[in-house]
């Protein structure tokens, strides 16, 4: 059983004294983990205001009516047809302005996830494709695609139609958005009902819905905790800070146990040292032609 399994190969991610282990070759020193080097959104540098930049327009101008609208245009999947191995290799031009650690292409962060995961847990494929597709959305960023702005495709993701929790990075900007001034939206739990589900929920539009959208409607076989990872793996206010946990119900409560589990190597596994793709390519092949029926996807 999948729950079973994350009780058993928790303690495969070997924790030292002086560092974080993570079997798939990535060393991380015990300072950063406890300091929170990554995804550190206080340093004083450009790129820093270039993320600031990002969530202040991604704030103001993401509401529950512009998702909606959103999810309808491309919820229609008739922006291309290709395969997920395409997908991987067009997405090697985009560089994500969210993120504070990362300048590297994005098929290597992809990689060095899915590889760092495969190392740790051999036997669950299922996780080593979720962590090669988690981050493929963000195409939403190429012209082919809409050529969507950074705020519109990348950062973290929150709920819309309730109070924006203040676990949200740079979360004043939040009181420019017009739905902090609709009481219908601005209460704890909003339009919702508690433990109503976060699959019932609407999220700030990006690369995780866009993603999820297009696995579910591709009839993919991976678990229930692959689309929760890939649809919730920024939806950092909850699985860092506990936030809006009261939409959860059981499902999300067995599925995030993995998402726990992803996000260490999601974060930790970013390193300058590349993956041979050419290498890897193979395995990977054989894993989207086993989870994805059909050799061409909607996009």
């Amino acid at each position: 059983m999948i729950v079973a399994a994350v009780v058993d190969q928790k303690n495969k991610v070997g924790e030292v004294k002086e560092e974080l282990v993570l079997d798939g070759g990535f060393v991380v020193p015990d300072k950063v983990v406890s300091s929170n080097n990554c995804r550190n959104y206080n340093a004083e540098n450009e790129r820093q205001k270039t993320v600031e930049n990002l969530y202040k327009q991604q704030h103001i101008t993401q509401t529950l009516d512009f998702v909606k609208k959103m999810r309808a245009e491309y919820g229609k999947l008739d922006k291309a047809e290709m395969s997920v191995w395409e997908c991987c290799e067009l997405l090697n031009s985009v560089v994500d302005d969210s993120d504070p650690d990362l300048d590297e292409p994005q098929i290597q962060h992809l990689l060095q996830t899915a590889e760092a995961i495969r190392k740790d847990y051999p036997n669950e494929d299922w996780l080593h494709l979720t962590a090669l597709i988690h981050d493929l959305g963000k195409i939403l960023l190429l012209p082919q695609f809409g050529g969507l702005p950074q705020w519109a495709v990348v950062g973290d993701t929150y709920p819309l139609g309730c109070a924006f929790d203040e676990s949200n990075v740079h979360h004043k900007y939040f009181a420019e958005n017009p739905d902090s001034k609709n009481p219908a939206y601005t209460t704890k739990n909003g339009v919702y009902k508690e433990g109503c589900g976060l699959d019932s929920v609407y999220m700030s539009w990006g690369h995780d819905d866009y993603m999820y959208l297009v696995a579910k409607e591709n009839k993919t076989t991976l678990p229930s905790p692959a689309l929760f990872i890939v649809r919730y793996h920024s939806f950092y206010p909850l699985h860092r800070h506990g936030a809006y946990k009261q939409l959860m119900n059981k499902q999300d409560e067995e599925d995030i146990k993995w998402l726990h589990i992803f996000n260490k190597y999601d974060l930790y596994s970013k390193s300058k040292v590349h993956v041979d793709v050419d290498a890897v390519k193979p395995y990977y092949q054989s894993l989207i032609a086993k989870y994805f029926p059909g050799k061409k996807l909607r996009w």
